[in-house]
């Protein structure tokens, strides 16, 4: 079955969210994701208004419990599941966060990979395992973290290595680049134009809380700062426009709100599109 793929400015499908996106035709939505953890196995009247969303818009899948540095096998039910839901909602992108969150129960929190030559190889084995169970790739986050247990390499380097190592797909997350460059003091533009451009699959962009000059933190509770706008122009210009998803998870505004920061992605989307045009004219 050929799976719709996505394109443009997107928005991250929240339960709190259902009821005012049902009543709304909004043009301005070209794709949602949601955690399919959240979906597996639910039917009845939430399952049909979920399909409802399905049958109207193309989705992807962004994983909260992967776990893919964990000590704990792969959970091979969890990606089987996935994959199922994924077929029967047409959905041709997952994706999940360099991180782990599990152990022999649930951390309920995302918690930071040591960058070391031996983390890369152990994560890139068991992405690869979770890619031969979906038999396609899969996209991995680059994460917001805010300590670097037993650091033997840079950020960068590690993301890289086991992008290579695994052959697995980006999810750019342009926000957790912003945060990440204030918290370890590295220039974000550096970082970003370091990425291999041609594995991005889809970005994100969110809000964050500026806890203090030096400390943010990733909250995707709030509107999106200038300074990300910037760095998201910085990642356009760099690698071309790129499918890009806006999360918020609390403190939702007005619909009418929410859904102009979605089209604030297509304008910017657009001014570049149309640079490119002229550029190639």
């Amino acid at each position: 079955m050929l799976m719709p793929e996505v394109q443009g400015s997107g928005l991250g499908l929240r339960r709190d969210l259902m009821p005012a996106l049902a009543q709304s035709r909004q043009p301005l939505i070209d794709f949602m994701e949601v955690a399919p953890e959240n979906w597996i196995n639910i039917g009845g009247s939430l399952g049909k208004q979920f399909r409802s969303f399905t049958e109207r818009y193309p989705f992807v899948f962004h994983g909260l419990s992967l776990s893919i540095g964990s000590p704990s096998p792969i959970d091979v039910s969890l990606v089987k599941n996935i994959k199922t839901l994924m077929q029967q909602h047409q959905v041709s992108i997952y994706s999940e966060h360099l991180t782990y969150c599990s152990d022999d129960g649930h951390l309920y929190d995302l918690m930071p990979i040591p960058f070391t030559e031996e983390a890369v190889k152990y994560v890139s084995q068991r992405i690869r395992q979770v890619q031969d169970i979906l038999e396609q790739p899969i996209a991995m986050e680059n994460a917001s973290y805010y300590a670097a247990p037993a650091q033997e390499m840079s950020e960068i380097e590690f993301i890289n290595a086991v992008l290579e190592e695994s052959d697995c797909k980006l999810l750019l997350d342009v926000n957790n680049i912003y945060v990440n460059s204030i918290n370890h003091q590295y220039d974000p533009v550096e970082f970003l134009h370091a990425l291999p451009g041609d594995r991005i699959a889809y970005g994100h962009i969110a809000g964050h809380y500026d806890e203090a000059d030096d400390l943010k933190v990733d909250t995707h509770g709030a509107d999106v700062k200038p300074d990300v706008w910037h760095l998201l122009e910085q990642a356009y210009q760099r690698f071309g426009v790129f499918p890009t998803l806006l999360e918020r998870d609390f403190n939702f505004p007005p619909l009418d709100e929410l859904l102009g920061e979605v089209a604030q992605i297509r304008q910017v989307q657009s001014s570049y599109q149309h640079s490119e045009h002229l550029a190639n004219a």
